[in-house]
């Protein structure tokens, strides 16, 4: 096949947004794999350093945020966390059929489980900040202990949801290598959009020249 007769690319994602994607990644893959070792008594002991392995859990964890924030800046950025943010007629009909009968045709830039993930993602990151601040800093006599127990039952049981939510995430990754490529380098094959996300091209979700995104974006 020559390069004549590669498919046109469009732009999905800005720098701003995969750098924010990949460093969240990383974090929530620190915080598991940490929180993993703090709770499984066979990891602990073949591990070890119980101290340092909670100290890197409560840094990394203080850092997930920081990603986020820092890429607000950008103005791709804040536009993927409208699309995301933005639930429609189409996307509630989206998550009530069954995936083989799913109508693609009004699917923006994000589908409706991308967008429930997401929000998933980022209540379930507020909330075991809290709590995960109630459960170091809360020291007998600094809050009720009744709080402190529900803070533990709350962010563990966050974690154990987060843990499936990331394995399916991963599990729907592999299976659209496409997606991947496009999270990776931020450029997908333009047959590809019109195919899994048609509305985008045409939507609101587009770039704010109004051709998906189609140039160069931070």
């Amino acid at each position: 096949m020559s390069l004549s007769d590669e498919p046109p690319l469009v732009r999905r994602f800005g720098r701003a947004s995969r750098a924010a994607h990949w460093s969240t990644a990383v974090l929530t893959g620190i915080c598991l794999a940490t929180a993993a070792v703090l709770y499984l008594g066979p990891l602990a002991t073949l591990v070890g350093r119980r101290q340092i392995v909670a100290t890197v859990h409560l840094y990394a964890g203080l850092a997930l945020p920081l990603p986020i924030l820092a890429a607000a800046v950008s103005a791709a950025y804040r536009r993927d966390v409208a699309a995301l943010d933005r639930f429609t007629a189409g996307d509630w009909a989206w998550l009530r059929t069954r995936p083989r009968r799913r109508d693609r045709s009004t699917v923006g830039k994000f589908n409706a489980g991308q967008k429930l993930y997401a929000a998933f993602v980022a209540g379930a990151v507020l909330v075991m900040l809290g709590t995960g601040l109630i459960m170091e800093f809360g020291g007998p006599g600094a809050i009720p202990v009744s709080y402190r127990t529900g803070a533990t039952f709350v962010h563990d049981s966050l974690a154990l949801g987060l843990f499936v939510g990331v394995c399916g995430h991963l599990w729907m990754a592999s299976r659209d290598p496409v997606a991947l490529v496009g999270m990776r380098t931020g450029m997908v094959p333009l047959p590809w959009a019109l195919h899994e996300h048609p509305a985008w091209l045409a939507g609101p979700d587009r770039g704010a020249d109004g051709r998906a995104d189609r140039g160069p974006e931070v």
